[in-house]
């Protein structure tokens, strides 16, 4: 197998992944800067011209972070990152897909509506970026009340793909210098104890 990946959340989430399992793949870096995500070699990988991407030794590509993710998860079910059981593996479904839509994907939303970086790949709104910035501290603190029960991670007592896809959003957040409020215990007793992991340094 080999990870085509970059510079990016997408990647940064499957390297933590990767490193939270003890996973070591061979690399393709994919500068995003030069463009070569939409040479015409890359999109016969992903016609969507995006990173990361899995092949399989086979031939097989997966896209997606999270399905990259998940594979991984098969061949290297410990620790489990996806949850154990029937509930848990529910509820890391439910709390990934809720910090994905709800701050990173509002994160997303200003980096891709005001960033000149991304101009050519959508229709960008300004006005509307901006309000989604805006947003973003309201984002935090929902998650911040959410986890007002004294859970450690944000799907309970384990650390999930949740936490990673949650953190990498706050990465991304100050990255870009959007507030993330700092006056949030919760969230912030949690980021801390996320970046304490060796996990969080993976290249």
């Amino acid at each position: 197998m080999k990870l085509y990946c970059g510079v990016g959340p997408n990647s940064y989430r499957v390297r933590i992944f990767m490193a939270e399992k003890g996973v070591d793949l061979p690399r393709v870096e994919v500068d995003l800067f030069k463009g070569e995500h939409k040479f015409p070699e890359f999109l016969k990988l992903n016609s969507l011209g995006q990173i990361p991407v899995l092949m399989l030794d086979d031939g097989t590509v997966i896209t997606e972070s999270v399905a990259i993710c998940r594979y991984l998860e098969e061949l290297n079910p410990e620790p489990p990152l996806f949850g154990r059981e029937p509930v848990g593996r529910a509820k890391v479904e439910m709390w990934n897909r809720r910090v994905e839509l709800q701050v990173m994907g509002t994160i997303g939303d200003y980096t891709f509506h005001t960033n000149e970086f991304f101009k050519d790949r959508v229709p960008q709104f300004p006005g509307f970026g901006e309000a989604q910035k805006l947003n973003v501290p309201r984002k935090w603190e929902w998650l911040d009340r959410e986890m007002a029960d004294g859970r450690p991670f944000i799907a309970g007592e384990q650390f999930s793909i949740a936490d990673i896809t949650a953190g990498v959003a706050a990465w991304l957040g100050e990255f870009f210098e959007i507030e993330r409020p700092a006056s949030l215990p919760n969230v912030n007793r949690w980021l801390e104890r996320v970046r304490s992991r060796p996990s969080w340094n993976a290249q």
